[in-house]
């Protein structure tokens, strides 16, 4: 991270410091919420959504949900999933009850 910002690693150290994380907690953080975003609104199998935020594995990113959500990544997809699309590729509509 110090190298791609072009900064020593000391210095990445201190501005995650004034900010109240570490770098390495700031990354599973950003992976975690690009899985929730994926887990809402696509289907790909949790192997695929591991590997597509950074966590390698199932089984990571399971321990990461459930040590940050409380929750698997199953169940929150069962939870929290938003209104599938329809054959045509486009977002099905929900009645409106009036």
């Amino acid at each position: 991270m110090a190298r791609r910002a072009g900064v020593s690693t000391r210095q990445v150290t201190r501005l995650f410091e004034k900010v109240g994380t570490t770098p390495a907690r700031y990354v599973e953080q950003v992976r975690l919420e690009a899985a929730q975003a994926m887990l809402e609104t696509g289907d790909d199998p949790l192997a695929v959504v591991a590997r597509r935020t950074g966590f390698g594995s199932p089984e990571s990113l399971r321990r990461a949900f459930v040590r940050h959500l409380s929750v698997t990544p199953g169940a929150f997809r069962s939870r929290f999933r938003t209104t599938g699309t329809a054959a045509h590729g486009r977002p099905e509509t929900e009645a409106v009850a009036q």
